[in-house]
């Protein structure tokens, strides 16, 4: 169809819309940024220190979860990290009773453990946890070694400005220099918490004016909400998902200002800090906080998003203590697959205009590494925070073959609180410990608008987009 023809449809076409469409309009020339392959990584928390669970890091069912979300870091830390003291060692010293021998750590994978260890293992997770989070509520640390420095005040009444843990920063970096082992290693901080309160402000700039030289990236924490006092009108208010835009453009207006050639990472975050919110976090409408997150970071400059956390003893978890993948995980597997590291600048416009911000839209170029999406194509993802079905108009270029994935919840009985998901109509679940579902999408009727659900979230790939920034 000629350029003008398909123009005067898609004009036609929104003219005669219902007041629940929204003309999305991408641009394909470029692209607006890059971000790491490693975009979307994850992090596991120190408090599982206190307990036997760290040893589920070799169990078969997590690993074959892990695998699925490679590329990514893994973070290790966490206000438990703060209060650990560390031993040399090579050697990995685990109870004999359990039924495994000790190994050497040096760079290969570890043997796994027998399957009762695992069952035993979380048993022991599912005990503690609850004595973890009343600790973490109450403040209950002790041990004092090293911390994230705008809340050494508030943990251990000392104070330490922005200028000297900088300075600490670059003495690290250069004693690390002397070893051969680690003179390629990254250093990244100060893992501030999000700005706000002028002290967390003044220190990054006091850290960045003395350390920011030697740092690889600029890392500081978010969490939208406070996880004792969250409600589910909060993980879908397009106002708390929004505030997340603020604080990004203040750590970058600092940075730009004092290291403007440093990346700048999430190096923790997730939708309520204090271990999440119960029922909220660790439920399908957690989804809503977590997609909008990774679209809206990458779009404004973010170049990796670190999630709290892989598995444990909160509520914001990917994987629950039993090892079963919550619908996060889902989520971001199928992110992993189908989204590419090529950000592009798409807007929606709303028929109704009092309606906007209820649906959220994001795209990059495809994962080129899917191996099943010609070059040129683009990942669509999109949120309805609505309570109405919405219609999604696009009209840049002839869009025949669009394939949908579709993420809703898996138990219907418990709608947004559920803890399983489905992807298009089909219940995501693992196979088997070492296997992971064929995730495959439901090709839409061409010429069509693409109706996304009340209160449902997917991704859509376009494979004859034919975007220039794609190529």
């Amino acid at each position: 169809m000629p350029f003008l023809e398909l123009l005067t449809a898609c004009l036609l076409g929104w003219a005669a819309a219902s007041p629940r469409s929204v003309r999305v309009q991408p641009k394909f020339t470029r692209s607006l940024r890059t971000v790491s392959p490693r975009f979307l990584s994850v992090a596991l928390d120190a408090s599982l220190l206190r307990t036997d669970s760290l040893d589920l890091l070799r169990s078969q069912k997590l690993i074959t979860l892990a695998k699925g979300l490679s590329p990514g870091y893994l973070r290790f830390g966490g206000t438990g990290a703060d209060f650990v003291l560390f031993e040399p060692s090579d050697q990995l010293s685990l109870p004999q009773e359990h039924g495994w021998e000790s190994s050497r750590i040096e760079g290969t994978c570890l043997n796994t453990i027998p399957d009762d260890v695992e069952k035993y293992l979380t048993h022991l997770l599912a005990l503690q946890a609850p004595v973890i989070l009343k600790e973490q509520f109450q403040q209950d640390f002790k041990n004092i070694t090293i911390s994230e420095p705008n809340s050494f005040r508030k943990k251990a009444h000392i104070k330490i400005h922005g200028s000297q843990l900088g300075q600490d920063f670059e003495h690290l970096y250069n004693l690390l220099h002397t070893f051969k082992s680690f003179n390629h290693s990254g250093l990244y901080g100060p893992d501030i918490g999000q700005p706000g309160r002028q002290a967390i402000v003044t220190l990054l700039k006091g850290f960045l004016k003395t350390g920011g030289n030697v740092l690889s990236a600029i890392t500081w924490h978010h969490y939208y909400l406070n996880g004792r006092t969250a409600s589910l009108k909060d993980f879908l208010n397009p106002q708390v998902l929004d505030s997340l835009i603020l604080k990004i453009n203040q750590i970058f207006e600092i940075a730009s200002k004092i290291a403007p050639e440093k990346k700048v990472w999430l190096g923790e975050t997730s939708s309520a800090f204090g271990g999440g919110a119960p029922d909220l976090s660790d439920t399908y409408v957690a989804g809503f906080m977590w997609l909008d997150k990774l679209g809206l970071s990458a779009k404004l400059g973010i170049d990796v998003v670190i999630r709290q956390a892989l598995f444990g003893a909160g509520f914001y978890q990917l994987v629950d203590r039993t090892l079963d993948p919550l619908p996060d995980y889902w989520l971001s597997l199928i992110y992993k697959r189908l989204v590419g590291t090529r950000v592009l600048n798409v807007s929606a416009v709303h028929k109704d205009t009092a309606d906007n911000g209820t649906l959220r839209v994001y795209m990059h170029c495809t994962n080129p590494n899917s191996y099943i999406y010609r070059k040129g194509s683009v990942t669509m993802f999109a949120l309805n925070l609505s309570d109405q079905d919405k219609h999604i108009l696009l009209c840049c270029s002839l869009f025949n073959k669009t394939i949908q994935y579709l993420l809703q919840p898996g138990d219907s009985r418990k709608g947004l609180y559920s803890q399983s998901v489905q992807l298009n109509g089909k219940l995501l679940k693992m196979v088997d410990r070492k296997t992971l579902p064929i995730i495959t999408g439901k090709v839409l009727q061409p010429g069509k608008p693409i109706v996304l659900p009340a209160l449902s979230y997917a991704f859509y790939v376009v494979q004859d987009a034919k975007a220039p920034a794609c190529q």
